[in-house]
């Protein structure tokens, strides 16, 4: 091992601040007493992991990178079909466009320098596929239950670490096949400048019974666990010294109030299929809808805009500037969502803070799933707010940053941190200067705008933050 500083980064799907507690993350709970804790930390909208993982390495909102939500329509690969961002499909649009993600990944930009990232996921294939789709060119590697990038690389941990266990709730056999790859091959042997873990938990087991019910708590618990034994083999290992180590959720959570099928609604008011004129496509994100119009239609977009404020379950409503301005919208740019690959329309649900019965704050409608359940992706505020935690040689100790950070940030600092001082410029994303232990004024923050729109009896109603030229989006919602 060489003194060389190396960058950890793990991220607990779908955790929420308020989960962490000495009772149900001890390992956790303390590396956030002893580092640096962010408690304003923002994912980016659509509140969903695909989405959200692509903002991560990239440093970049959606509309920028180009991945627009979990399940979407990507124009210059098929502009009449709503595809879901899973591995086979994403590969398929590389094949045939040349690129997953409009702009360099982490990997990517490391490459310049004779760096490499890899990252061992446990999350859905789509997730591990956005962190490094050109690792046949920009080295490192992405290594997932399904498959890994290089291809090759898949036979190779097979043979040495056997199969990856079967899905289960909790997924904790799949956590811990995945750290012992991270700490037995991906750290001693490969050594990159950056290593990514991502565990599948709690966000597994809450879509299915719930935030903070049923089998949530040991899913958290047995995650923490698993961190535990990572932090140990760091310490082990002298790595501690060398390591610095960031901590994030990909979004919060909700509670399914009610299912919205959306697209069959659409179809009952008249809205046929977008690959005829007038037409539409839905593309269902959880807690948000995307709308593709049929050639990007000014006309057919007013309208669509016109019946879904006329909804009740319509929450805040947002427009691509392709499309113009319908009323009662807003535009898709300031929620960083307008771009080559952005939906015409996108809108969240409308939420309430009410607790769901094991005390969680947080309901609103989804386009799936079963009322009571756990789900994600609207504007809610309990979506939008997400761990963020540091700790290491660089980072300020044991200390509480409230300035607004966000998912966007851990790119341009990650790589400011390696001596990529001018990668941040080309990013959404900033240098989170003021958690890190050689500055000792924190940047200044304008801390909120909020920005209206009203149409014949609708409105909404959402709250941005902005730190420089990085904006956090903090809710949105109907009034």
């Amino acid at each position: 091992m060489t003194d060389t500083k190396r960058v950890l980064v793990v991220v607990f799907d779908g955790l929420q601040p308020a989960q962490i507690t000495p009772q149900l993350m001890p390992n956790l709970s303390e590396f956030a007493r002893t580092g640096a804790t962010f408690s304003n930390h923002h994912p980016v909208f659509p509140t969903v992991t695909r989405v959200n993982a692509s903002s991560l390495v990239t440093g970049c909102l959606p509309g920028k990178h180009g991945l627009a939500g979990n399940t979407f329509l990507c124009r210059d690969y098929d502009p009449n079909r709503v595809i879901p961002a899973m591995e086979p499909t994403l590969q398929a649009i590389v094949d045939t466009t040349g690129q997953a993600l409009l702009v360099p990944t982490l990997a990517d930009i490391l490459r310049q320098r004779g760096m490499e990232y890899v990252a061992v996921g446990t999350g859905t294939s789509g997730n591990a596929y956005v962190h490094n789709p050109n690792a046949d060119t920009s080295g490192g590697a992405t290594i997932h239950p399904d498959f890994t990038l290089p291809r090759p690389l898949y036979a190779e941990l097979s043979e040495r670490f056997g199969e990856w266990p079967a899905q289960a709730l909790p997924n904790t056999a799949r956590l811990v096949h995945a750290r012992r790859i991270l700490t037995e091959y991906v750290l001693p042997e490969i050594d990159p400048a950056v290593a990514l873990l991502w565990f599948s938990e709690p966000d597994k087991t809450q879509h299915e019974d719930g935030v903070g019910l049923g089998r949530s708590g040991q899913a958290v618990a047995e995650a923490d666990a698993e961190f535990g034994e990572l932090l140990r083999w760091l310490e082990q290992n002298g790595r501690s010294e060398t390591t610095d180590i960031f901590i994030a959720s990909d979004h919060g959570y909700s509670t399914i109030s009610e299912v919205v099928p959306v697209e069959a609604a659409l179809r009952d008011a008249g809205f046929p299929p977008v690959g005829q004129p007038g037409g539409v496509a839905v593309a269902n994100n959880g807690g948000s809808a995307l709308f593709y119009v049929h050639w990007c239609d000014v006309d057919t977009s007013t309208k669509l805009a016109g019946w879904l404020t006329g909804q009740p379950w319509c929450g805040p409503l947002f427009a691509s500037e392709r499309v113009g301005n319908p009323p009662g919208t807003l535009p898709a740019s300031l929620i960083g969502c307008d771009g080559p690959r952005s939906p015409d329309l996108i809108m969240s649900f409308p939420w309430t803070g009410e607790l769901n019965p094991s005390g969680y704050p947080g309901y609103a409608p989804a386009t799936g799933g079963t009322a009571g359940q756990g789900q994600h992706g609207s504007m809610s505020r309990h979506e939008l707010r997400n761990v963020g935690l540091a700790r290491g040689p660089s980072i300020h100790e044991s200390e509480v940053i409230d300035t607004p950070t966000g998912n966007i940030d851990l790119a341009p600092t990650i790589l400011h941190l390696l001596g990529f001082d001018d990668a941040g410029l080309r990013m959404d994303g900033r240098i989170l200067e003021e958690a890190l232990a050689n500055t000792e004024e924190p940047t200044p923050v304008e801390w909120t705008t909020t920005h209206e729109a009203a149409a014949n009896g609708y409105g909404q109603r959402t709250r941005v933050s902005h730190v420089g030229k990085s904006r956090y989006l903090d809710w949105g919602n109907r009034v």
